[in-house]
């Protein structure tokens, strides 16, 4: 397109040439004249073509798909600045019309039109982020990097409109009198607030201040997110046949599988990706191989390199205190969680320190444990941070006869996919139909129609389960389109991402037991966007805090957790027998075993999220410096690490959990108090219980409040005595 658009410029420069060198004998004003009519035809021929460009855009066309899918087959790079572009025009052109409406302010004219305008926005935004997260490239993050400010600004613009408040705010004072059902005060009130907590208050000074404070921010955490990404892409641990002493056939075969992906025939290859580097850490025979490892994991974005991210994390730091002070609060914790199930930062460290206090005890016995098994093995070295996986492995299968490797055969991942549809059918009625006809972004990833139990389709769901070196580390649930009810019976187009590798060709892909609680959290997530039954966008599915997000997902992992659920789908990945009774015996009885180090290890990134924001000072911040004085004050065990180290700790650099990582414990509270609901019935899949799940949980987003929707499920408030018990720690 650019280049169409070259041309025909050049084509109008040398129309005027042509005539201003000719020597022709017309008078000026009809060669002057002629030459307008040039280049107004040449003007008009680029509308033509450039229109004609647009039309081939498939984010300016309706999307002739399944589903209306995103037909990624048709989307290319160059198809999304136009589209941002186009797509922000349009917004502004809506809001403006809404400011414009003559009539009195009213929920329709107002709040259901704001809800309605920047469609177009959202589709193409909705499809770049998720693919910057997993068909990564330099042209695609060079795109992040001038979108992510430029989106920032046009929210700025918007939600610091004092005309378009002026609207809102109308209808706000007025909602006593207007008639609005429950869900359409709720809308309200979130939209409400919204626009006060980004500066609605302030004075015209004051606003420009914030709005320069949240482009920067936005600049920041997109080149955090980057950085991580790529100083995580730039560590392999290149192996050779003698360096695998200790590892499983199918940890071999997947790390042959991931240097035959960068083209080392013949080499064996760790990454950084969770699923690759931790079970290298648990089974490693070779010391100093681990210690590589380790600090290669340990150190990301933390190597004084041109991906380094420590004056990104103290500038961000700085930015929110100053935005949260700016906004009449103490410091960012405050900002944040006045809006959370927590309500406050000092509700949220009480849980937290309720939990470390005996996570720390209990992280203290298991060293000992540690530290016996390496004397009865004749180890005399200290027990450091990349022993404390392997050691722990030797002291499970001493204690409990546990090996990990010989679990992982029992959990193939097309029997984990098939057990969690399998309760979501259980639970909700739901049916799952593979589909071939949606398009998708790389060929591993696969679609399922969702259908509820009278066969009604409600919505795609896509997995995409495997790690390349295009896709950012983790795993995540998002969404290509959420659902609502008020531009139509608008169905969601769900995804789940996990980083398991890839097996060879005709391999199976086995997981570990802790992978395929990952699979289930995700996909409660999923059920939770596409269970949504609301009206309203702004609330549909995950559209809630931090603190009640994780509530249903991590509700839903207990499910695989329990044994007949085990003894169903745990089936050997050979001979497709079930999990052997000993061995479901010997999972249960170590079910509690490290959970000291497990909650250290999280618990301690919590509390420096935490402490990085309830900073209200601005002095330079030295991030190796305050990590260590506030784990060493909390008593932190040295042998344990934060499980994200703050040069790599994406939840609060460059996600949504900035003071909110501790909402995994909260909800913890929650879920493990609300599955014993279904063990207290005696049926895992009790009917009503799973019909309050559905009415009060799954289906309702952000249309109630959390604790009345937690005690319409429950009956009852939450209490913290199944938190406890579930981690060993009562």
């Amino acid at each position: 397109m650019s280049n169409g658009r070259f041309k025909l410029l050049a084509s109008a420069a040398a129309v005027s040439a042509a005539l201003l060198m000719s020597g022709c004998s017309k008078e000026p004003e009809q060669a002057k004249a002629e030459q307008g009519q040039a280049v107004e035809q040449t003007q008009a021929t680029e509308q033509v073509n450039t229109e004609a460009a647009k039309s081939q855009n498939p984010f300016f066309t309706e999307w002739n798909t399944p589903f209306g899918a995103p037909p990624f087959g048709e989307i290319k790079i160059e198809h999304f600045k136009p589209a941002f572009e186009k797509g922000m025009e349009e917004h502004k052109l809506e809001i403006n019309a809404i400011i414009s409406d003559e009539r009195d302010p009213d929920f329709e004219n107002t709040i259901a039109a704001m809800e309605l305008a920047g469609s177009t926005l959202s589709r193409v935004a909705r499809v770049f982020f998720n693919l910057t997260g997993t068909e990564s490239n330099e042209e695609m993050q060079a795109l992040q990097r001038e979108f992510s400010p430029a989106l920032t600004r046009h929210s700025n613009e918007i939600n610091m409109n004092m005309d378009l408040f002026k609207r809102v705010k109308t209808v706000y004072d007025n909602r006593e009198s207007a008639n609005l059902n429950k869900e359409q005060l709720r809308l309200l009130d979130v939209i409400y607030e919204g626009f006060v907590r980004t500066g609605a208050n302030l004075n015209d000074e004051q606003r420009a201040e914030l709005a320069k404070i949240n482009e920067r921010i936005s600049a920041l955490t997109t080149e955090f997110g980057q950085n991580a990404y790529k100083d995580s892409i730039a560590f392999t641990l290149v192996l050779e046949e003698g360096d695998l002493d200790g590892l499983s056939q199918s940890q071999i075969d997947a790390a042959a599988a991931a240097a035959k992906s960068r083209d080392m025939e013949g080499k064996y290859v760790i990454t950084l990706n969770r699923a690759s580097v931790e079970p290298f850490l648990q089974f490693s025979n070779r010391r100093d191989l681990r210690e590589k490892a380790f600090n290669g994991w340990a150190l990301r974005g933390d190597n004084d390199n041109e991906f380094d991210n420590k004056a990104n994390i103290a500038e961000i730091v700085e930015l929110r205190a100053k935005r949260a002070q700016l906004l009449g609060y103490k410091h960012h914790s405050e900002y944040v969680l006045t809006e959370a199930m927590a309500s406050s930062p000092e509700k949220a460290m009480d849980l937290l320190m309720k939990v470390w206090t005996p996570a720390v005890a209990k992280a203290e016995q298991e060293r000992d444990w540690l530290k016996e098994q390496m004397a009865l093995e004749g180890f005399d070295h200290e027990l450091k941070p990349w022993d404390w996986r392997y050691f722990a492995e030797k002291v499970r299968k001493a204690k409990f006869d546990l090996d990990q490797g010989e679990i992982a055969e029992y959990f193939e991942l097309n029997n984990m996919i098939e057990a969690k549809f399998y309760v979501a059918e259980q639970l909700f009625g739901l049916k799952f139909v593979e589909r071939d006809d949606v398009p998708v972004y790389n060929d591993v990833v696969r679609v399922w129609e969702v259908q509820d139990a009278q066969g009604n389709a409600i919505g795609l769901f896509y997995g995409d389960y495997y790690a390349r070196s295009t896709k950012r580390s983790g795993a995540w649930m998002s969404s290509f389109r959420t659902q609502q009810k008020l531009a139509g019976n608008v169905k969601p187009l769900i995804i789940n991402n996990m980083n398991l590798n890839q097996p060879a060709e005709g391999e199976p892909t086995l997981m570990s037991f802790s992978d395929a609680v990952t699979l289930f959290h995700e996909f409660g997530h999923g059920l939770h966007g596409l269970l949504s039954n609301v009206t309203y966008p702004t609330l549909a599915g995950t559209n809630t805090p931090r603190d009640w997000v994780e509530f249903p997902a991590q509700l839903y992992e207990h499910f695989i957790e329990q044994p007949e659920m085990l003894k169903k789908f745990a089936r050997h990945y050979k001979t497709n027998e079930p999990m052997p009774a000993d061995l479901l015996k010997r999972i249960k009885d170590a079910g509690n075993f490290n959970q000291g180090f497990a909650t250290v290890e999280y618990t301690a990134s919590a509390l420096v999220d935490m402490a990085y924001h309830s900073r209200t000072d601005f002095t330079d911040l030295d991030v190796r410096a305050f990590e260590d004085k506030i784990l060493t004050d909390y008593g932190k065990p040295e042998e344990i690490i934060m499980r994200h180290r703050s040069t790599h700790f994406g939840h609060i650099f460059a996600g949504g959990y900035s003071s909110a990582y501790y909402a995994y414990m909260w909800s913890e509270i929650l879920d493990a108090d609300g599955f014993d609901a279904f063990l207290e019935a005696g049926n895992i899949f009790d009917k009503e219980t799973s019909k309050r799940l559905y009415d009060f949980i799954y289906s309702r987003g952000n249309t109630l409040d959390y604790f009345e929707a937690y005690e319409g499920f429950r009956g009852r408030k939450p209490t913290t005595d199944a938190l406890l018990r579930n981690r060993g720690l009562n």
